[in-house]
């Protein structure tokens, strides 16, 4: 009888507002209704254990339950975000082989849009070794489609803080390729009737590379910069203000931005935890001093866990507002944001100018190439020398090690350096395909020697062979290394022009020694022996 009378309640409630919501669209610096209606983000983090909130993981090894997989839990939450005010969730991890037609039909019922990360924590740009490749894309490829099917979906983001200090700003040039793909793939389905989604990405509020990272993501060609920048911030803490919390500095700084822009989080809870919480920066956010620039934000989170930063606590089936909740309640209910119609806008800022290389910003304006699985599907068939078969994954690094530091030109292909904007063509393929081009390259190099294909048993020799229909494609990406190969030359590490190189023949330790695991760590170590080449450009 109590699961009955909840989805009597939740039906109820909802009953009142059956109508699908209308479509969100982007002009300019704002968000609108397809009516024309201005529309301001009022949201909150949907999403248990996903590696959001401040300094979000990137953890692999952190599962995720998908939270609109399940009739049942959104029959109970769903009554319980409409009360709140809400009418934005960010899910930060879904999963696309499943049906959310439930959920995302009650959410849509209730008024509310979904903001999602197109990533999970096992399979998402990794700011520690950073590539974007054939998985990745497939994946963001099946949530753009599982999702994008519902009028409430606003938009994707392609990353979460991948990028969060001047250690590793590199990584934002694959958020930014990632971006690019993903555009182009929501670009083509609206050329056969689909309709807009946006491509964005959230970042972290650093401030030394908070103001390059934003230029960076929105300069350039707009085809390959973000539809909208989603801001983590959490500096407004207890009694705050306008100035104290730094808003004014966000508002000054953006307001030249040529996109949306809002908070993706917020809700600071230094001051006492979850349920010290005054939500005065949520009466900020949408005061006029803000929402000329902000379109409003999503605060941080649904669900009470050990971070304390909660809502709403859940035990077993039951889901029980705290007193933030409330509070957050009333600040959303008192807003009234000023707006305007999308026929009387006209947007007038422009994409901001690229930011350079610094001491603060790694990252190039060339981007990674799309990755492409039938050009890796045709490099792994033309090859000659390839690994074994029974040559386990985690023996690659091995290989890679040996090769590159021999003959670097080898590992041209899949060599990836962000700083200088080179990418090898096949550092998009996985690591099998890698190692198979890496292998054969430096088969070629030391002039088809039996030993220069052996490794101890780890590779042997094969009759390659090119399709007519590959033909074209390899001739570009050969092309390509051979850009890439250029700038390798002159690395302290070594470097061949095609001859034989010395130490040519792998010693026997190669297999049976492995000092690195394979995956993405074959990119990692590949450009630690690129480091200090010369400049050079590579565009696939």
């Amino acid at each position: 009888m109590g699961f009955l009378r909840s989805v009597l309640t939740t039906s109820l409630l909802l009953a009142s507002n059956a109508a699908a919501v209308d479509p969100i669209v982007m002009k300019g610096t704002k968000f609108f209704t397809k009516s024309g209606s201005q529309f301001f983000i009022k949201g909150v983090a949907y999403q248990q254990e996903a590696g959001g909130g401040p300094q979000g993981t990137t953890d692999s090894k952190n599962k995720f339950v998908d939270p609109l997989s399940d009739a049942k839990t959104c029959q109970r939450d769903v009554p319980l975000l409409q009360k709140l005010g809400v009418n934005t969730i960010r899910t930060y991890a879904i999963d696309p082989k499943v049906d959310h037609s439930a959920c995302m039909s009650l959410l849509d019922k209730a008024g509310i849009y979904v903001v999602a990360d197109m990533g999970e924590p096992a399979l998402s740009i990794n700011r520690d070794s950073p590539a974007w490749n054939v998985e990745l894309f497939d994946r963001y490829k099946a949530v753009i489609d599982n999702l994008g099917q519902y009028d409430n979906v606003l938009g994707f983001f392609a990353g979460n803080e991948v990028t969060n200090n001047n250690t590793n700003t590199g990584a934002s040039a694959y958020v930014k390729a990632a971006t690019r793909d993903t555009k182009k793939y929501i670009s083509d389905k609206m050329a056969n009737g689909g309709r807009w989604m946006g491509v964005g990405y959230a970042a972290n509020d650093d401030a030394e590379i908070r103001n390059n990272m934003a230029q960076y993501f929105n300069c350039g060609e707009q085809e390959n910069a973000i539809d909208f920048w989603g801001y983590n911030i959490y500096s407004w803490c207890g009694k705050s203000s306008f100035t104290e919390s730094g808003y004014d500095v966000q508002v000054n700084f953006f307001s030249n931005f040529s996109v949306p822009v809002f908070f993706a989080e917020y809700g600071c809870n230094t001051v006492g935890g979850a349920e010290g919480r005054l939500w005065d920066d949520t009466t900020a956010l949408f005061s006029s001093q803000m929402t000329g620039v902000f379109s409003g934000g999503i605060s941080y989170m649904f669900h009470e866990e050990e971070n304390d930063y909660g809502l709403v606590k859940v035990s077993g089936n039951s889901a029980t507002p705290m007193k933030n909740y409330g509070v957050l309640q009333s600040k959303l209910a008192a807003v009234k944001p000023s707006s305007t119609s999308m026929g009387s806008y006209n947007p007038t800022n422009s994409p901001a100018a690229c930011p350079g290389i610094s001491e603060n910003w790694k990252a190039a304006d060339v981007l990674p190439p799309t990755p492409d699985t039938s050009l890796c599907d045709c490099m792994a068939k033309s090859v000659s020398c390839v690994p074994s078969d029974d040559l386990a994954e985690k023996e690659y690094g091995d290989i890679f090690g040996y090769i590159c530091e021999n003959d670097p030109t080898a590992c041209a292909g899949i060599k990836q350096d962000e700083e200088k904007g080179v990418y090898g063509p096949y550092g998009m393929c996985n690591a099998k395909d890698q190692l198979a081009h890496v292998l054969n390259a430096y088969y070629t190099n030391q002039k088809s020697a039996s030993s220069a294909c052996n490794f101890n048993g780890a590779a042997k020799v094969v009759s390659g062979s090119t399709d007519s229909s590959c033909k074209a494609a390899l001739d570009k990406a050969n092309s390509a290394v051979a850009v890439a190969a250029t700038a390798t030359a002159g690395s302290a590490s070594g470097s061949s022009t095609g001859g034989s190189t010395p130490n040519a023949a792998a010693p026997s330790s190669v297999r049976s020694t492995p000092f690195m695991t394979m995956g993405d760590m074959a990119i990692g170590l590949y450009m630690v022996v690129a480091m200090g080449v010369g400049a050079g450009m590579m565009v696939l």
